[in-house]
């Protein structure tokens, strides 16, 4: 069964590099003819510079045999693609006007669709290719017979993709991409969405990682997927080694990577998200004004590349349930620690812009207000300032959290040196008179009772701050300000918010790395102990039980920070946000679930964008916020029932396992 409509914008691609042998297109052709079974699935397969003489046979490019072998090779494999629907992206040497170019051949359902002839010929070092070939710029035709048929040639072309809308493919060779304004550039500025690159790279100490590093960077500046194709083993090793190197990437991002070891072929595929690089895209503002940088001596010419629809029916790359948390080794431990100096580098930016040192901070014991204080003593610490605690119980507040506000108080100064004020405050008594002025009772426990509780906090610390001429640091998270989780002029009011873009998983995230890579065993203990507690506002019972969790009244925060950061990251709708949760989550959500929580996702940001457009000051740390004066600017009164139709489309057809 097909994943969607389009396929959600996926397209899969490979990268192969076959084992050849050096001046033997025949045997080379049908190697790849061999490869054809194996590459049915994927929409373009992308093969090395020279795959079908091979790149090293030196001057025997000028042997009119070899250049006819190369032309016979290109044939048989015509024909044997006439059964396939993939494009094929191959090298071989051709001769045009009597001169001799290095092409990419363009090969799809029994047709020859373009050559491309590299632009950037290397003739330094161990590469003499000007000694045989001529650059794209000396091409005086624009057509050339092949088989009684004119085939477009030229680095002016692109290959629009008829069954993946939004696809155009764009090929450059090798060198190609190492010059100063590689030919992709202008092919991406002018609608290519996936560039091929057929390669003949050889290994030397450290190339590899520049080589990843160029295809990373390329497919972030053009925005697009690049794939990648170096030849490897059958290859010449008379004065240097080509080990093979296969990559795969989308905007800036290695989806796929596979490099040679001794012999043999290399393969890889993946899918790219033409949706996501079109989204970016259309957000970027600048992206399209390159074209008025460099000026093409020509326009781009559009050959389009029909029956390319493939249906998929999973996805191989992974979808990373929790997409906001940094991944990978000591990489994690390095952006954890970035995003933790960002936030306090914004907190004291603030404090010496009001000439403010000293913060007041309402410590709940719970997982936000933990991070906030965290980043509070760290901020104080620096321009020696002192913080203000308040633990704020009232009769819903669990012995657990009262706890251990005090205790975090207590080893955080000890930690420090940085003056921690700690006071605590029963707020009992004050919500009571503020409910018998509104003649209101006590007993309810309604949304005027809770809210009362949350408003009467932020009024304390408020006063307090008035006091010491101090400043209020909030601790609301951005997870709660999409849901509109948060009392309007209550825990959404502060006068700076450190955490305001960092969702619910990332907070619990940082506060991990805190307690394992920076605290010293006791504040680790107590840090634990706050990551163990369940979420819940506190704000009905007696204390003794836990009668409000959160997660059971508005669902999982793993499943909003995902739904979150694919609808505003990516634009995603709840079609494809919920397809993408379904292979994120199918061993812990079912389809029915996910569908369930999505629809109350969407409910809830549409109908508390009022809160947002309010919100106070703090730190933008990640690819996604929802200030009203940075990222997101949307009218209060939105209308949400399209999106919510949408969720109420939504087919689940299996429940997934739980």
């Amino acid at each position: 069964m097909d994943i969607g409509k389009n396929n959600y914008g996926f397209i899969r691609v490979a990268a192969v590099s076959p084992e050849i042998k050096i001046g033997n297109p025949k045997h080379n052709a049908e190697n790849i003819i061999q490869w054809l079974p194996t590459l049915r699935d994927n929409a373009i397969a992308v093969f090395p510079e020279m795959c079908l003489t091979g790149y090293t046979v030196g001057d025997l490019f000028f042997s009119e045999t070899l250049q006819k072998a190369a032309l016979d090779a290109l044939r048989r494999l015509r024909r044997a693609s006439g059964h396939f629907d993939t494009v094929l992206v191959v090298g071989l040497p051709l001769a045009v006007g009597g001169k001799l170019f290095n092409v990419a051949a363009v090969v799809h359902h029994g047709m020859i669709l373009g050559f491309v002839p590299k632009t950037y010929l290397p003739t330094y070092k161990e590469f003499y290719e000007k000694r045989w070939f001529y650059s794209a710029r000396e091409l005086t035709e624009s057509f050339v017979e092949f088989d009684g048929l004119r085939i477009p040639i030229g680095a002016d072309l692109l290959f629009p993709m008829k069954g993946t809308p939004g696809a155009v493919l764009g090929v450059e060779i090798c060198e190609d991409l190492w010059a100063a304004i590689p030919p992709s550039s202008l092919q991406a500025l002018h609608g290519a969405t996936i560039i091929a690159n057929i390669s003949a790279s050889n290994d030397l100490i450290g190339k590899s990682d520049y080589r990843r590093k160029l295809v990373e960077q390329q497919s972030a500046r053009g925005m697009c997927g690049y794939i990648y194709s170096s030849c490897g083993s059958g290859e010449s090793s008379t004065d240097v080694v080509f080990g093979g190197h296969l990559m795969i990437a989308e905007n800036g991002t290695i989806l796929e990577e596979r490099r040679g070891n001794y012999f043999g072929p290399l393969h890889a595929a993946i899918e790219i998200d033409i949706w996501h690089l079109l989204h970016d895209r259309g957000q970027t503002s600048d992206f399209g004004e390159g074209v008025r940088t460099v000026k093409l001596e020509k326009p781009f010419r559009r050959q389009e590349i029909k029956n390319t629809d493939k249906i998929i029916t999973s996805l191989s790359r992974i979808i990373d349930p929790m997409p906001f948390v940094p991944y990978g080794g000591d990489e994690r431990n390095i952006r954890t620690a970035e995003i933790f100096s960002i936030q306090v580098r914004g907190l004291v930016q603030r404090m010496r812009a009001t000439g403010i040192k000293d913060l007041v901070l309402g410590l709940s014991g719970g997982l936000d207000s933990t991070l906030a204080f965290l980043l509070a003593a760290e901020a104080a610490n620096i321009l020696e300032g002192r913080v203000f605690i308040f633990s704020l119980p009232a009769a819903a507040t669990s012995p657990r959290t009262k706890n251990n506000a005090k205790r975090l108080a207590d080893e955080l100064q000890d930690l420090k040196g940085t003056p921690v004020l700690f006071k605590e405050i029963d707020i009992r008594a004050g919500v009571r008179q503020q409910l018998q002025d509104l003649e209101r009772s006590e007993s309810a426990e309604d949304t005027v009772f809770e809210n009362t509780q949350a408003r009467y906090r932020t009024m304390l610390l408020l006063n307090h701050a008035n006091s010491v001429h101090g400043l209020v640091v909030g601790t609301g998270d951005l997870s709660e300000l999409a849901l509109g989780w948060c009392t309007f002029n209550g825990d959404h009011i502060s006068h700076y918010n450190v955490n305001c873009s960092i969702p619910k998983t990332l907070v619990k995230h940082i506060v991990e790395w805190y307690a394992k890579k920076c605290a010293p065993d006791k504040l680790g203990r107590v840090l634990e102990d706050v990551l163990n507690t369940e979420y819940s506002p506190e704000l009905t019972g007696d204390g003794a039980a836990l009668t409000q969790k959160t997660e059971e009244l508005i669902g999982p925060y793993k499943l909003h920070d995902f739904f979150l950061y694919h609808f505003i990251r990516w634009g995603s709708g709840p079609e494809k946000i919920f397809f993408l949760a379904k292979e994120a989550f199918k061993e812990k959500y079912s389809g029915q679930e996910i569908r369930k929580w999505l629809g109350v996702f969407f409910k809830r940001f549409f109908e508390n964008q009022w809160k947002r457009s309010v919100m106070p000051d703090g730190p933008k740390v990640g690819s996604v916020s929802l200030s009203p004066r940075g990222d997101w600017r949307m009218p209060s009164d939105m209308d949400g029932a399209l999106w919510l139709a949408a969720v109420d489309n939504i087919q689940v057809e299996e429940q997934n396992k739980k």
